[in-house]
């Protein structure tokens, strides 16, 4: 390993932070994800409560049903790296006003499971924080196939991308599939915020 670049590489990630709309199956594993990898600040945000239907596929135990994701999160990712520092939004985001808990992270990332409020918020993003990158996740669903994943880019926007997955409406959530797109989109991130670094 080259110890010098690892260093490098470990700064700039301490110094960096990123912002994480949704703390389902995608936001609560790409989340911990970044805690281990030393993103130095994580901004969560999501209005719901941990419940026993989430433990299959999301970052949250037994114990946890009942409090607030981002409250359970938050101790996970303290349990894991205490030197990140996680800001908690406790809140549904409205349209008009969905990029405000997002202006001072260098990179976004888009978890929501409702199909229009992810299209909405893509594009307040794109549209009220335009120098903003954000990384978004479609083809959740299913099991298998994961080499048809891929990443569309579109300006700033950075797409995980299986174009023949069935909706989550039309296929199941599996743990695998949920973690590689979770993955994917907390690595993007990643290439994102080193740069030419990477």
């Amino acid at each position: 390993m080259n110890k010098q670049k690892y260093s490098k590489i470990r700064e700039k990630l301490r110094k960096s932070s990123v912002g994480i709309a949704g703390l389902g199956g995608l936001g609560s594993n790409a989340a911990i994800s970044l805690a281990r990898a030393g993103v130095g600040r994580l901004i969560l945000v999501d209005f719901d409560k941990v419940e026993e239907s989430n433990l299959d596929r999301q970052y949250y135990f037994l114990q946890q049903i009942g409090k607030t994701k981002v409250e359970a999160l938050q101790e996970n990712i303290r349990k894991i790296n205490p030197k990140v520092e996680v800001e908690t939004y406790n809140q549904r985001l409205k349209k008009g006003s969905m990029e405000k808990p997002f202006y001072d992270v260098d990179v976004v990332i888009e978890a929501l499971d409702n199909a229009s409020t992810k299209a909405d918020f893509i594009e307040e993003i794109l549209t009220k924080l335009p120098n903003k990158p954000i990384v978004a996740a479609s083809g959740v669903a299913g099991y298998g196939h994961s080499d048809r994943i891929t990443t569309k880019y579109l300006g700033n926007l950075h797409m995980c991308y299986d174009e023949h997955a069935l909706s989550s409406d039309e296929d199941i959530l599996m743990a695998p599939r949920v973690a590689i797109m979770a993955n994917w989109e907390a690595n993007l991130a990643i290439e994102i915020i080193l740069g030419e670094d990477k």
